[in-house]
C-alpha cells in the first residue's frame, strides 16, 4: 500500500516557528513532525510514501531526499500554489493506482494504521475517516457516524448547541483511487468541506473509524508544547528518542552534563549537547543537538532547538527558543515566549509571557520586552565596544563573521597597504586570527603575521616598521573564555578612532568589500625582526646603567603569557636578579576568574616578602597592565601604583604632564602641584588614554588599574616598559617603592554601580544634566556634580551593559560611600 503524506502547510499559528520552515518541519523532540509520521508508516510496513509539498518545499526535500535512508521509496508532488487537502492529494493522482492511505505530516500520533486499513477493507468502503474522540471538539470537523460506523453528517467547527459527537476528523483516510476523479485537477478542492459530503450525496459507502491511541493537531504554540510534554512523558509511542540514562532523561551521542548539574526529566538532549556546572533543567524539556547551555542557566519547561546557546545564569520558562539563538547571560524568558531563528537576546533582556520574537532580531542589552516583535532592524549594527569587536566564540564571532570583519577592515586600507596580525596564545584567538587572516587579502592588503606576542609589542612593531599601515591583535577575554576581542590598530599601533571604526562598519553592514583582482590579492608573510625590533627600541629608551648599578631583584609573575618570551632577556641585559612566576606559556590561563587572580597576587605577595624582593610585578596576560607589590611585600592598589609613579616621573623631569581618567581622584593635581606639573582628565577609556599620551609633554599615563604607558618610549599602554622604567625611576631617585607610597597625599574614594534599562539611560543623563547645571564644556565623560573641596560624584553610563558607575571622593571613605549611595537613589529614582 501507498501512503500520502500531506506536508504544504504553512503553519501561520505556528509563527515564528514556521517562518524559516514548513510545519511539517519543525522539530518535535528529536526528529521533525513528518519525521515521526514517516516512522509511524514504517512501522506499519508501508514504504512507498508520496509526499505533497508546496510552502518551502525544498525544505522537506532536501532534508528526506529519496527515503533510502529510512527505508522508504519517497517522491514528491509539488503544487504551484495551494489546492486544498484534496485537490492536492489529485494532483499526485498519477502515482496512486490502488488503495492508499492518507496522512497529514504536522500532526503527532501514534494510531494503529495496519487497524484501519482492515477496517477499510472489512467495510467495502468508498473512504474511511480516522475519528478521534476529543474533550473539546469546537475547533475541529465533528463527524457523526451510525451505530455500525457508516458516517450520516459533517459538521465543520460547530457551536456547543450542535455537538451531538465528540468524535472529530484526524485527517487520516483510506480512500480508493476513483473517489479523485469526482473533480477535475487543478481545483481547489477539499476533503472534509468538498470531497466527502460529495461521496456521501452519491451514496457510496463511506465509513468513520473510531481510532484509540494518541493524536494531536499541533495546531498552536499551546498545542506544540502540549504535544513536546506528551510525548516525551511517553504517551504517545515512537520508538526510543535516544540513549536512556535514567530518571527520564533520553541522550543522543557526545552530550556532556556536568557533574553538579541537576537534571529532573522528561528531558531530551540531543547529539553534542553541553551542560555546565550548576545548569537546572526541569522536564518536560528538550534541547536539541550541539546547543551549549552556560553555567548555572536554569531551563523549565522550554524547547530549545539546535545549535543554539544559552547564556550564564539565563533563565527558560516554557518558551521556545529557535534554531541558532543566542540568548545571553542572565537573559530571562517567561511562559509562551518564542525566540525566532538566528536571533540574538543580549545579557540580561527580559522578554514577557506569550512575546513572540520574528527570527534575526536583536534584543539589546537589559531591554524589558513586553510586546511582540516582528518587524524592524534585523542582527547588530554596531561592531565595536569598550574592548574593539567582541563577542562570544563561535555565536558571536565565527570564522565567517572574521572574515568579512578582515575583509571590511582591508577595504578602508589603501590597496597594497601592509596590515601587522598577532594573537594570543589560546586556539580560539588562533581560529578567529587565521580567518581574518584571509579576509585581508580578499581586499588587497598584505599580512604580515606576528604569530603570537604581547599587546604592547604588536603596538610598537606596527608604529615603527616603516610598511605597516594597520594592526589586529586578537585575544581571549581576559574576563571571560567564553568570548574573544579583536582590536584594531591604526598606523601607530593606537586603536583605531571612532571615525575608523564607522567605516569599518560601514563597509561590514553594506557587505561593500573591495575584492582584489588576480595578482592584486595580498600575500601572508611572517613578519620578521619582531622581537629584535622591540628591543632595541627598548633598551634605547630606558636608563639602563642606573639599573645596572642598583642591581634590583625581583619576583616577576608572568601569568603563563607572552611577555615570559621578551622581558626576561630584557631584565637580563638590565642585570635584574629575578625570581620567575608562571613563566612558561599555557593557553588555559588566558582567562582566569576574579578568585584565582587575587590568589596569584597574594602569591606573589607572599614570596616577594619572604625573599626581601625589591619590587613584586605581575603583568596581565596581554602584557599592558602591571600589579605591583613594594619591598615589604605588600599589594598596591592600582591608584596608589599610578600616583607612585607620578611622583616618580614629575621628579624626573621636573615637571610635565600625566594623563588620568575623570574617575581617579583629586591625588594626581596634588602631586602634580608639588612638581610644577599638570594632569590632564580624559574619559574612563583607554583608547583616548592612548591618543592623549601622544601629545607633547606627556611624561605618564595610566588608568589607576594598572594599565601605563611612558610615551618616550610609545604612548601606548606597555606593562613590560613599565616595568623596568619603575626600575629606572628608583634608581635614579635611589628611593625604595614603600618611601614613595608613604609620602603621597591621602585620598578616600567609593564605587558602586546600578543597573538600569538601556532605554533609560539618555533620559536620565538629560534629567541629571539640566538638575545639576553642567555646562557643556565641563562635561568630559558622564555627569561629574563638583561639591567643592576636593568632593565629589561621577555618574557615568556604560557603554557596554545595562548599568550607571558611580565614584566619588571625599574626605572619608564612609563620607564617598555614603555619597555614591545618595546619588544611586536618585539614578533608581529617574527609571520609574
Amino acid at each position: 500500500m501507498k501512503a500520502v503524506v500531506m506536508a504544504g502547510g504553512e503553519g501561520t499559528r505556528l509563527r515564528p516557528l514556521t517562518i524559516n520552515r514548513p510545519k511539517p518541519m519543525v522539530p518535535m523532540v528529536n526528529r521533525p513532525m513528518i519525521g515521526h509520521i514517516l516512522q509511524l508508516l514504517k512501522r506499519h510496513g508501508i514504504t512507498e510514501v508520496i509526499i505533497t509539498v508546496q510552502y518551502l518545499a525544498a525544505n522537506i526535500q532536501d532534508h528526506f531526499g529519496d527515503g533510502e535512508s529510512l527505508g522508504l521509496d519517497i517522491v514528491y508532488s509539488v503544487e504551484e500554489s495551494p489546492l486544498g487537502t484534496a485537490g492536492s492529494v489529485k494532483h499526485a493522482q498519477k502515482h496512486l493506482d490502488d488503495t492508499f492511505l492518507v496522512i497529514s505530516g504536522d500532526a503527532l500520533t501514534d494510531v494503529d494504521l495496519t487497524r484501519i486499513v482492515e477496517y477499510h477493507q472489512q467495510k467495502k468502503a468508498q473512504a474511511t475517516l480516522t475519528l478521534y474522540r476529543v474533550p473539546n471538539p469546537l475547533e475541529y470537523g465533528v463527524i457523526i457516524t451510525d451505530e455500525d460506523g457508516h458516517i450520516r453528517q459533517f459538521l465543520e467547527k460547530p457551536s456547543w448547541g450542535e455537538v451531538f459527537s465528540d468524535t472529530i476528523n484526524t485527517g487520516i483516510y483510506v480512500l480508493e483511487p476513483e473517489v479523485l476523479d469526482y473533480f477535475k485537477p487543478g481545483q481547489v478542492f477539499d476533503f472534509s468541506k468538498d470531497l466527502f459530503p460529495e461521496i456521501l450525496d452519491r451514496g457510496q459507502p463511506i465509513y468513520g473509524y473510531v481510532a484509540d491511541g494518541y493524536w494531536c493537531d499541533v495546531g498552536s504554540l499551546q498545542e506544540y508544547m502540549r504535544a513536546t510534554g506528551d510525548l516525551l512523558g511517553s504517551k504517545v509511542q515512537v520508538g526510543e528518542l535516544g540513549h536512556h540514562i535514567g530518571g527520564g532523561i533520553w541522550t543522543g551521542d557526545d552530550v556532556e552534563i556536568a557533574p553538579d548539574a541537576q537534571l529532573y526529566g522528561p528531558i531530551y538532549l540531543g547529539q553534542g549537547v553541553k551542560i555546565k556546572g550548576g545548569v537546572v533543567v526541569r522536564g518536560p524539556s528538550v534541547i536539541r543537538d550541539y546547543t551549549v547551555v552556560d553555567t548555572r542557566a536554569h531551563i523549565d519547561r522550554s524547547v530549545v532547538w539546535r545549535n543554539s546557546y544559552i547564556g550564564e545564569r539565563a533563565e527558560l520558562r516554557g518558551a521556545i527558543i529557535g534554531r541558532r539563538v543566542t540568548f545571553k547571560a542572565n537573559a530571562v524568558a517567561f511562559e509562551g515566549a518564542v525566540i525566532g531563528d538566528e536571533s540574538i537576546v543580549d545579557q540580561g533582556a527580559v522578554i514577557h509571557p506569550n512575546v513572540k520574537i520574528w527570527p534575526n532580531k536583536e534584543i539589546e542589552a537589559g531591554a524589558t520586552v513586553r510586546t511582540s516583535i516582528i518587524w524592524g532592524a534585523q542582527g547588530r549594527r554596531v561592531l565595536f565596544g569598550r574592548y574593539g569587536v567582541t563577542g562570544l566564540v563561535n555565536v558571536d564571532l565565527t570564522p565567517e563573521f572574521a572574515a568579512k570583519l578582515g575583509a571590511a577592515f582591508g577595504a578602508t586600507l589603501p590597496m597594497g597597504a601592509t596590515v601587522a596580525i598577532n594573537r594570543d596564545p589560546h586556539r580560539t584567538p588562533r581560529m578567529i586570527k587565521r580567518a581574518l587572516i584571509s579576509g585581508l587579502p580578499s581586499a588587497g592588503v598584505d599580512v604580515a603575521d606576528l604569530r603570537t606576542v604581547p599587546i604592547p609589542v604588536a603596538r610598537y612593531y606596527t608604529r615603527t616598521a616603516e610598511h605597516i599601515t594597520g594592526g589586529v591583535h586578537v585575544r581571549l577575554s581576559p574576563f571571560d573564555n567564553r568570548v574573544v576581542d579583536i582590536k584594531l590598530f591604526d598606523e601607530q599601533g593606537m586603536n583605531i578612532t571612532k571615525a575608523a571604526q564607522r567605516k569599518v562598519e560601514n563597509v561590514f553592514f553594506r557587505e561593500d568589500f573591495r575584492r582584489a583582482y588576480l595578482d592584486e590579492i595580498g600575500t601572508i608573510e611572517y613578519a620578521s625582526l619582531v622581537q629584535e625590533r622591540y628591543i632595541d627600541g627598548f633598551m634605547a629608551a630606558i636608563n639602563g646603567d642606573a639599573i645596572r648599578a642598583q642591581e634590583p631583584y625581583l619576583v616577576v609573575d608572568y601569568a603563563y603569557a607572552t611577555a615570559s618570551l621578551f622581558l626576561p632577556a630584557i631584565l637580563g641585559q638590565l642585570g635584574c636578579n629575578v625570581v620567575a612566576l608562571n613563566a612558561g606559556l599555557d593557553e588555559t590561563k588566558m582567562s582566569i576568574s576574579a578568585a584565582e587572580f587575587e590568589q596569584a597576587v597574594k602569591q606573589l605577595a607572599l614570596i616577594s616578602g619572604s625573599l626581601d624582593a625589591d619590587m613584586g610585578v605581575r603583568l596581565d596576560v596581554g602584557g599592558e597592565k602591571i600589579f605591583v607589590v613594594d619591598e615589604q611585600g605588600h599589594v598596591l592598589p592600582g591608584t596608589i601604583v599610578l600616583a607612585a609613579l607620578s611622583t616618580l616621573a614629575l621628579a624626573a623631569n621636573r615637571g610635565g604632564i600625566i594623563v588620568v581618567p575623570i574617575n581617579q581622584p583629586c591625588i594626581f593635581e596634588t602631586i602634580a602641584a608639588q612638581y610644577g606639573g599638570q594632569v590632564i582628565r580624559t574619559k574612563v577609556d583607554t583608547t583616548e588614554l592612548m591618543h592623549v599620551a601622544a601629545q607633547e609633554g606627556v611624561v605618564l599615563v595610566g588608568d589607576g588599574e594598572g594599565s601605563v604607558a611612558f610615551p618616550a618610549f610609545q604612548p601606548a599602554l606597555d606593562g613590560l616598559f613599565a616595568t623596568a622604567k619603575t626600575l629606572e625611576l628608583l634608581a635614579t631617585q635611589n628611593v625604595r617603592l614603600s618611601d614613595v607610597v608613604s609620602q603621597l597625599p591621602p585620598y578616600h574614594t567609593a564605587h558602586r554601580k546600578v543597573t538600569c534599562p538601556w532605554e533609560k539611560k539618555g533620559q536620565i543623563m538629560r534629567v541629571l544634566n539640566e538638575q545639576y547645571h553642567v555646562e557643556e564644556s565641563q562635561v568630559i565623560d558622564g555627569i561629574q556634580i563638583d561639591l567643592g573641596a576636593s568632593e565629589w560624584v561621577l555618574i557615568l553610563p556604560d557603554p557596554d551593559h545595562p548599568i550607571f558607575h558611580l565614584y566619588a571622593e571625599s574626605s572619608s571613605t564612609e563620607q564617598a560611600q555614603g555619597l555614591v549611595d545618595k546619588y544611586a537613589r536618585v539614578v533608581e529614582s529617574l527609571q520609574t
